[in-house]
């Protein structure tokens, strides 16, 4: 009789031991492949937000700008950088960056304006896509600005709204306007969700009587360059500036995405090590009630690695039946997971480490959220499976055919 054939009738011999382990392992792999499809799909839409909302695959600065920005630290030459940019076929977009007072009624917050190019911006960010009321700028509303959600609340404004803005003119005058709200952002990030004001170059320029070049270039992520490649790029175009990828300017999300394989390896050896319990318990078990047929067959001259190679078989077996009941279990949810996602309500757009959670979470299915927990599941069961194959295989013929 094949090792297989035996194997299959042994585990079928206590069918309510091997249900429970099958149903166990069958949880394992469930948890697992669910668990790491919904952390890799959270990560990858926490990057492609910040990166299409306001990061960019990298942006320049102006030398020492980064370490005190300053309106007057501007970059010279960006209209060249941008054609430079433009012949490697790098969508760039510039920004005007300064800082002034908001004020409403009563209320008033500090906030950071942001001159924004009417024509390059949406070919490069996916911002004026996240105006939650509202509509995004526009060249026949000289005098609106979209403002972040939360500077809203503070005013207390909502679209149509005017608000006073004040801040110092480069000229040494002091600048001042009344501008119509005309839309009003979801939540993007903590810092523009507070102090976020968008407005159109032009009006910048004119109410800071600003004349110098842009603050920041960021540069749209490409499809088929990385963020490396992208950098490399970009200090080409633009020798003797400060150009930094997006992991620099965000090293937190960096830092979270490099190290989402080492969180989900530990929920796997968590959830695994618990049913590796049940398993080593589980095969004890059987052993023990075996004995005396383990004592028969080395009796018959089965070598001590013939009676491992049976109780491994039995083993995977059974892994195999809960890896496949587990593919199937999980493959509608992440079905749905993947398509129509969990609507986060109220924590949509809230803060998660300076970073806005999304309105809905999905999963991502790749064959990566699959091998982890099926290798695991086979590791698990291979460490917890050896010592009762151990015993097993040095029983004595004589003391097992004895054993009561």
């Amino acid at each position: 009789m094949s090792t297989f054939k035996m194997a299959w009738r042994n585990i079928w011999r206590n069918k309510r031991r091997t249900l429970v382990t099958v149903a166990a392992m069958t949880i394992a792999v469930f948890i697992t492949i669910g668990y790491s499809g919904m952390v890799a799909g959270m990560l990858i839409q926490l990057e492609s937000d910040s990166l299409d909302f306001e990061l960019g695959a990298a942006q320049i600065f102006a030398e020492g700008y980064q370490d005190r920005p300053s309106i007057y630290t501007d970059i010279e030459d960006t209209a060249g950088i941008l054609e430079r940019l433009d012949a490697k076929e790098l969508a760039a977009a510039p920004r005007l960056n300064g800082a002034g007072l908001v004020a409403a009624g009563e209320a008033s917050s500090g906030a950071l304006f942001k001159g924004v190019d009417l024509v390059r911006d949406p070919k490069v960010l996916a911002l004026a896509s996240q105006v939650h009321h509202g509509s995004w700028l526009a060249a026949d509303v000289p005098k609106g600005v979209v403002i972040g959600r939360k500077l809203a609340h503070t005013l207390g404004v909502g679209v149509g709204d005017e608000m006073i803005v004040l801040s110092q003119a480069t000229d040494g005058s002091m600048a001042n306007d009344l501008l119509t709200v005309q839309g009003i952002l979801k939540g993007v990030g903590a810092e523009i969700d507070r102090a976020g004001v968008f407005m159109s170059e032009d009006l910048f320029r004119e109410l800071l009587v600003y004349e110098g070049g842009a603050h920041q270039i960021i540069i749209k992520r490409p499809h088929v360059l990385d963020t490396d490649a992208v950098k490399a790029a970009a200090v080409e175009a633009a020798p003797g500036q400060d150009v930094q990828s997006w992991k620099e300017l965000n090293p937190t999300l960096a830092s979270m995405l490099e190290s989402v394989t080492g969180m989900i390896n530990i929920m796997f050896f968590i959830v695994n090590v618990a049913i590796g319990i049940v398993i080593l318990n589980a095969m004890l078990m059987s052993v023990f009630e075996r004995i005396k047929e383990f004592g028969v067959l080395k009796a018959l001259g089965i070598a001590p690695s013939g009676v491992m190679k049976l109780i491994y078989v039995e083993s995977f077996i059974q892994v195999t039946i809960s890896v496949c009941v587990g593919l199937l279990l999980i493959a509608p949810v992440l079905y749905y997971l993947a398509n129509t996602g969990i609507d986060m309500g109220a924590l949509a757009g809230t803060d998660m480490m300076g970073l806005a959670m999304m309105e809905t979470w999905y999963a991502d299915v790749t064959p990566e959220i699959f091998k982890g927990p099926i290798f695991m599941t086979l590791f698990v069961v291979s460490m917890a499976v050896f010592y009762p194959a151990l015993k097993a295989a040095v029983i004595q013929p004589v003391a097992a055919m004895r054993h009561q």
